[in-house]
């Protein structure tokens, strides 16, 4: 949970941008551009390619339908790759290839440390052998296919990790560690993975040649609450390949949980999908009803025991369940408090997302601005002949230039952002700089803004006529999803109850 120092931070972060969302902004446009989407193709569970607590193992310690090598450990919930000891090696593949050409898969796990900086970071794999044992993370190299990985650890000291990388490959070249694979990247995205209150999930789709991967990073409860992480088009991938995951660790180490792996077969619309008894053979079909018989017998024994040792609790179904659920169903206080954090800082997450979603909407209108103002100046402007033309011209580049410079100036609010949603985690400890930094950066743009206002209000005046005096349209008020008073009285009362919490423990 956070600490008072991190709910200050995180204060005195938001409010700059509250402030940036009351300034003297252009207005939205209220006409959006409608794409047509594409049909939704047909989406089919697939049991042979996945897994999925609880009851993963077999009596013999094997996970249905796929094969584990190395240092992973399956159990009845989950399967560990990798546990957080140095040098550890693991992985998990399907021992049948996939039949289908089009695919999705979602997959949850947790990765998890002591340190502050984990090592080396976890793949899903999509090729045409298996990988079972080798240097990237966990698996073979020169595979043919494509791997997703989660990388943990800045090997190159660019401080881009924990990021997640695309990369492709047609079994010829060998994987850059060194530069944590960016010279063989097609698509990636910096996100944090590590130490998250809830699992992490992520969404890889292949279809019609396009593959996308979509990720839930662990900060919500809601498992449909997928952000955009990269997109490849145009790939050609193996029509039937091996699904694996795999893990490693290095130096520094973490623990790699997968708790499942569900794979999709994708069948375009007008195609019909085959039957699923078509694909099993005859002999699997006779194999699987005579164990689900063997099932069946074991059930009824256990029935029959279960009621020869509880006679009492026959007929009585109020005293079968106190015997069974009564301990599990009420919370106790330290969870519950412990929920309540959680959701508080849950709440305030979606804040930062919609305010993020704002400051892009500003920046679109933001360019949309300059480049009218700078085609109205410069029609303006073209009717003084000779030198007075050229002072105009240099005047209109002076303006374009500032703008510009308040554009860099929103992307690096929208890093300030990305800071913030980090910090929330409790992940990385809370300091001051950083709110420094971005308030900072409002300074500066507040002060372009009026910058550009004089410039604009001084080139106009110029070439209008003496007789006439036209002034700048008044912008409409920009709308607010959440007002200032609103969130302060948010952030007060979550700091209220943290300090109640604290004293109280």
């Amino acid at each position: 949970c956070a600490s008072p120092r991190s709910s200050a931070k995180m204060a005195a972060t938001l409010a700059p941008l509250v402030l940036l969302l009351t300034l003297g902004s252009p207005a939205l446009s209220g006409a959006q551009a409608t794409e047509g989407a594409a049909a939704t193709p047909h989406r089919r569970f697939e049991y042979k390619y996945s897994f999925k607590g609880p009851h993963l193992v077999q009596a013999d310690g094997t996970v249905p339908f796929w094969v584990h090598t190395g240092n992973a450990i399956p159990s009845a919930d989950q399967i560990r790759i990798t546990t957080s000891l140095k040098s550890q090696k693991g992985s998990v593949w399907t021992k049948n290839k996939s039949i289908f050409e089009y695919w999705e898969v979602e997959v949850t796990f947790r990765v998890t440390g002591r340190g502050r900086i984990g090592a080396d970071g976890l793949a899903i794999w999509f090729t045409e052998e298996q990988g079972l044992e080798g240097p990237v993370f966990g698996a073979a190299d020169k595979w043919n296919g494509v791997g997703v990985f989660f990388d943990s650890f800045d090997n190159d000291g660019k401080k881009n990790n924990p990021g997640v990388i695309v990369v492709g490959n047609n079994g010829k070249l060998l994987y850059d560690h060194q530069n944590d694979g960016s010279t063989q990247a097609l698509a990636s995205c910096q996100r944090d993975f590590r130490n998250k209150p809830y699992p992490v999930r992520v969404k890889i789709t292949y279809y019609q040649k396009t593959l996308t991967v979509l990720i839930n990073n662990g900060f919500t409860p809601d498992k449909e609450d997928y952000e955009f992480c990269a997109k490849v088009e145009d790939m050609v991938l193996p029509s039937q390949g091996y699904f694996g995951i795999s893990a490693a660790t290095g130096g520094l180490a973490d623990d790699h949980d997968v708790l499942s792996f569900l794979t999709f077969q994708l069948t375009e619309p007008g195609k019909e999908a085959p039957a699923p008894d078509a694909e099993i053979p005859q002999k699997d079909k006779e194999k699987y009803q005579e164990e689900f018989e063997h099932f069946q017998q074991e059930l009824d024994k256990k029935k029959e025991e279960f009621q020869r040792e509880h006679p009492d609790v026959q007929g009585q179904p109020g005293k079968l369940f106190e015997l069974f659920f009564t301990d599990d169903v009420f919370e106790t206080v330290s969870d519950r408090e412990l929920r309540q954090i959680f959701e508080g800082q849950n709440r305030i997450h979606l804040e930062i997302k919609q305010l993020n979603r704002q400051l892009d909407m500003i920046l679109d209108e933001q360019r949309k601005y300059v480049s009218a103002v700078t085609e109205e100046i410069a029609k303006r402007g073209a009717g003084f002949p000779g030198q007075q033309g050229q002072v105009y011209q240099q005047e209109i580049e002076t303006v374009v230039k500032t703008q510009e410079e308040v554009i860099r100036q929103v992307k690096e609010i929208r890093n300030s952002v990305t800071d913030a949603l980090r910090s929330i985690s409790g992940a990385q400890h809370p300091g001051s700089a950083g709110v420094y930094e971005t308030t900072q950066h409002f300074n500066d743009i507040k002060e372009h803004l009026h910058v550009v206002k004089r410039d604009i209000e001084h080139l106009v005046q110029r070439n209008m006529p003496s007789s006439e005096k036209q002034k700048c349209p008044e912008l409409p008020p920009f709308p607010s999803c959440l007002s200032t008073v609103h969130f302060f009285i948010f952030v007060a009362v979550q700091t209220v109850l943290f300090i109640g919490y604290v004293m109280y423990r």
